[in-house]
């Protein structure tokens, strides 16, 4: 008898992780766990790439329109909400699948999170009022001046992770970074990663058509319904802060698009930076749901 088993779908946005995920859950007839940092939010749709209605009803998705933009969500919220939905999962099915793009909330799910020293409340707070007076690139600055390794690695575009850094940085004297550790937590499952290949080329073909479907779709107006929350967390994601720009006369709305599109490929190429770091990712091409169960059941395809 097999394990019970977390079939973890990941890949870059726009590779088909939705399709296959929905694939792999009617085969197992199961649920899945939705692992992006945005789709939770009931007030993003269009620029979220969210399964469409009838994909909702047709196969039951845990961490989708969950929450909405005003509320916390990390990845430590992520973990103990995924936890608690697997454990229900499985106390029926054999296999829970997981799917998603976020791979601080995947880490997080499968390994456990770092534990981080306390930090000064009064710290935090000053530097969000520093935020929100000084706005982005005031952030920016300062974890590149007070934290290099941290801006290195590329984690600049999330005002919550960055305010988060140099909050520790502040505090401890020390980097956010080197509080990780290879100490991984055991989780009482089987853990597979599947990964979608897509040459470069093509991705980017489906990235900029998927942008010109959403904006065909009605983005700008979804973005402009959400006008007076861009402040939000929940908002600085690629999309929106673009389509905010332009509707603050900083961007014409032909420029803003350009940049969705190249914003969405950089974020597309971390992703896959992310994925090639785990070694025990299988890589799908030519028959991904075959090779998904192949897999699962111990099989090479």
């Amino acid at each position: 008898m097999l394990p019970q088993t977390v079939i973890i779908i990941t890949g870059p946005t726009a590779s088909g992780k939705t399709a296959l995920s929905l694939a792999v859950a009617r085969h197992f007839n199961t649920t899945i766990i939705s692992a992006d940092s945005r789709q939770c939010f009931r007030e993003l749709n269009i620029g979220v790439a969210k399964p469409a209605f009838n994909e909702l009803q047709s196969v039951k998705h845990e961490f989708i329109n969950s929450h909405s933009i005003g509320e916390e969500v990390n990845a430590a919220v992520f973990e103990s909400l995924a936890l608690q939905w697997a454990a229900e999962i499985f106390s029926s099915r054999e296999v829970v699948v997981m799917v998603g793009g976020t791979g601080l909330y995947i880490k997080a799910f499968t390994e456990g999170l770092d534990a981080i020293p306390g930090t000064d409340e009064q710290t935090r707070i000053e530097i969000q009022e520093q935020y929100s007076f000084n706005g982005l690139p005031w952030l920016q600055e300062q974890i590149k001046l007070r934290d290099p390794a941290y801006f290195e690695s590329g984690e600049i575009k999330n005002p919550q992770r960055m305010m988060r850094a140099l909050e520790v940085m502040e505090s401890t004297g020390h980097s956010i970074l080197s509080f990780r550790n290879a100490t991984k937590k055991k989780r009482p499952f089987r853990v597979l990663f599947f990964s979608i290949r897509i040459p470069p080329g093509i991705l980017y073909e489906r990235i900029n058509e998927r942008v010109d479907h959403m904006m065909g779709d009605g983005l700008l107006n979804e973005v402009k319904s959400l006008l007076a929350f861009q402040h939000f967390n929940a908002l600085q994601t690629v999309g929106y802060t673009e389509l905010f720009e332009h509707l603050n006369g900083k961007l014409n709305l032909e420029d803003a698009v350009i940049r969705i599109k190249q914003n969405t490929r950089k974020y597309a190429k971390r992703q896959l930076t992310w994925i090639r770091k785990n070694s025990s990712v299988h890589w799908l091409e030519n028959d991904p749901l075959k090779e998904v169960l192949g897999v699962y059941e111990g099989t090479k395809i």
